[in-house]
This record gives structure tokens, C-alpha cells and sequence, in this order.
């Protein structure tokens, strides 16, 4: 029983909300934890529901269940087992297939007959061509070496780790001596399981968000920027997006005046959208975003692609929240900005009416605060 139904049907205060920690990698550190069960909470109070906690997967709760899920879920079978049929029974997406919600769906194989998991698309790479940067997905040592010195014939690649979140598994090798290296030090059964990505690497670039978000009756649909702060190590790490969010679909949002790259970027995110959708039988969402990079690679030649899918509960979720709290609150509002922040050390100044997601000591990072706000409103 999907929760849209179940408002219509039922007294509000019947849907359960719960968080849910996907056993995927490491648990998130508490700072992470914290900021996810703000939203979990938020969502909940949007849908007229009520917040749980954290589910007890031993113990599935009877009645109308909206889950808050730490990643995507990764397989059909997996969210039927926690209640969750369609895009209105959770905040993030369902996937028929783990590596599906990973990076490596993005780029096409060296051939048709290179090894690739149960489920690959070739078509869902050949249909994304055009928004994505040059690359390949590989799944061997021999075929990374031969799909890097195809690229390296056009200047330094980037490696990724298909499972790396914010940066983190990530290398950029200019030489095929400096992939030789670099795969004695990250190559491993476990990397060849879930493959290796390989692109054209950029400089100066800027990093887009483009992406849609639904709770309940609220549709909304945005592009923004990321930017980056220092650490505790000095270190570049995301530091926040901000967004121009509109009440409404892609549709709503391509009305806007947007500049050329802005559009390149959100109609690239949009056929990368679609074409997982097509390709990928079974899967649905209601969290999606993309990042796309804009930059210039070592040739000196403009380039644009999507360079990751996000179908989980996000850096930028906070911000997502907080438009979707302004338009439920004004039936005429249209457009908002919305934004997150993430600041290390010291003692961060926040904003007068901000959303503190967190604001404290973590046991990975140190000193963090994070807060969500939405300005800027325009009426219809």
C-alpha cells in the first residue's frame, strides 16, 4: 500500500516513518546519521506522518510504512521485503541491480564480449553517449590497462572507484607507468567485482546539480552548483549547494531562463534520467540527482557530462527539504533558492532561520556544522 494511497484512505497519523541503514559499507559517522534523520524527520512531518526511528528489519512494522533508506536499495526483491513498492513509499530509489546505483553504469564496455555483471545495459551506455564524458567501465586489469591507453592517447585520465562517494576513490594518472603503479596499489578481487571507471579528466571545473525530489504531493525540481570548504586537513571537500528550485517537473524547470551551460547540464541529466529509467526494467525514485562537470580537458577543449546519478538521500538533501517546506507552506509559491553548508572547525555563524542538520563533534571529521535554508521566494 503505497503512502499517497494511504492519505487519501486513511488518518494521516497512520503513516510510520522510519530511517533505514542499507548495509552497504560503513555505517555513516555520526555527523552523517544525524543530518539524515533531520531530513527522515522533516519528511515525515510533510507527509503527515509519524517518525519512528530506525527500522527494526527483524521486525517489520504493521500498517502504512515511508522509509528514509541510508543508500539506494539495491534490488527489487530487498524493498518488497521492507514494504516498499512504488516511489511513494520512500525518500531515494530502488534499483534492480546493486552496481546500477553505482558510477560504472555510465560508460560503455571496451567490446561486447568483455566480462560485466548480470543485468549490464550496453544500451543504456550507447543511449547516454552524448551527456557523459569519454570513458569506459571495466571489469579486469588487462582491460583498465587497454581502456586507459586509448584515453591517455588524449591526455591524463581519471580513475573512480564506482562505489566512492564525495570525491573519496578517486586518482587522475597522466602515464601508463602511474596506472601500473596505481593498480598494485588499489587492485583487488573485491575493486574487479564492482569495476573500475575511467574518463577524460578536466580542469577548472564547475560542478552542476540538476535533480527532482518528491514527498507525497510535493514535486520539485532544481539546478544549482557545488562548491567545496577546507577540512581539518585543509583539504578541498564538499562544502554545500545551492539551488534554484521550482515547484514542478523538468518541464517547469527548463521555463526558466537558464544560461547555455546551465541548460547543456540539465538536459544532459534529464536524457541520463530517462535513460536508466528505459533501460534498467523495474527501478523507480523519488530522490534524483545528478552532478555534472563543465570543464576543459588537456587539449583545451569544453567539455560537459553527468558525472555520477544519485538516487539516495543526498549532501543537497537538506536543501531539497527545505524548498518542498516553503511550497507546502504557500499553495503560490513557484521558486525558491535553497541551499546547504557544511563548515569544519571553530564555530560557524549560522544564518538567522536556518535548519541546523548538525552542529558538534564527530568521531571522523572533528567540528563539523551543516544547515539547510530557502530564500529568495518567487510568487506566481
Amino acid at each position: 500500500m503505497t503512502v499517497a494511497k494511504t492519505l487519501l484512505d486513511q488518518p494521516r497519523r497512520q503513516v510510520q516513518v522510519f530511517f533505514h541503514h542499507v548495509e552497504s559499507g560503513l555505517r555513516p559517522s555520526s555527523h552523517e546519521l544525524a543530518s539524515k534523520i533531520q531530513v527522515a524527520q522533516a519528511v515525515a512531518a510533510l507527509i503527515g506522518g509519524n517518525y519512528e526511528g530506525e527500522l527494526e528489519t527483524q521486525r517489520p512494522p504493521k500498517g502504512c510504512l515511508y522509509l528514509v533508506p541510508s543508500d539506494t536499495l539495491p534490488s527489487l526483491a530487498s524493498a518488497h521485503r521492507l514494504g516498499v513498492h512504488t516511489r511513494d513509499d520512500l525518500f531515494g530509489g530502488v534499483v534492480p541491480f546493486p552496481f546500477v546505483a553505482s558510477k560504472v553504469i555510465s560508460h560503455p564496455l571496451l567490446s561486447h564480449s568483455t566480462s560485466a555483471p548480470a543485468g549490464w545495459s550496453a544500451g543504456f551506455a550507447e543511449q547516454v553517449k552524448s551527456a557523459v564524458l569519454p570513458g569506459y567501465s571495466v571489469f579486469s586489469i588487462d582491460d583498465a590497462r587497454l581502456a586507459s591507453a586509448r584515453l591517455l592517447a588524449q591526455g591524463s585520465v581519471r580513475l573512480k572507484d564506482p562505489g566512492g562517494v564525495g570525491g573519496v576513490g578517486q586518482w587522475v594518472v597522466s602515464s601508463g607507468a602511474e596506472l601500473e603503479a596505481l593498480l598494485k596499489e588499489i587492485a583487488n578481487e573485491a575493486l574487479w567485482r564492482r569495476g573500475l571507471v575511467l574518463e577524460r579528466n578536466l580542469r577548472e571545473v564547475v560542478t552542476h546539480s540538476v535533480g527532482q525530489v518528491q514527498v507525497g504531493e510535493w514535486l520539485a525540481t532544481y539546478h544549482g552548483v557545488q562548491h567545496t570548504t577546507p577540512n581539518h586537513t585543509r583539504a578541498a571537500v564538499y562544502g554545500g549547494s545551492e539551488l534554484v528550485v521550482v515547484r514542478g517537473g523538468f518541464d517547469a524547470l527548463m521555463q526558466l531562463p537558464l544560461e547555455s551551460a546551465t541548460r547543456l547540464a540539465v538536459e544532459q541529466a534529464m536524457r541520463y534520467h530517462a535513460a536508466a529509467l528505459a533501460a534498467f526494467g523495474g527501478m523507480f525514485m523519488s530522490r534524483s540527482n545528478y552532478d555534472v562537470a563543465q570543464g576543459l580537458d588537456e587539449s583545451g577543449q569544453w567539455r560537459s557530462g553527468v558525472l555520477e546519478q544519485s538516487w539516495r538521500i543526498g549532501g543537497a538533501s537538506g536543501a531539497e527539504i527545505a524548498a518542498l517546506r516553503a511550497f507546502a507552506a504557500d499553495p503560490q509559491l513557484q521558486r525558491v533558492r535553497a541551499s546547504t553548508c557544511e563548515r569544519y572547525g571553530g564555530t560557524s555563524a549560522v544564518p538567522a532561520g536556518a535548519w541546523v542538520l548538525f552542529d558538534g563533534i564527530d568521531e571522523r571529521v572533528g567540528r563539523i556544522t551543516k544547515y539547510a535554508m530557502a530564500t529568495d521566494h518567487v510568487h506566481a
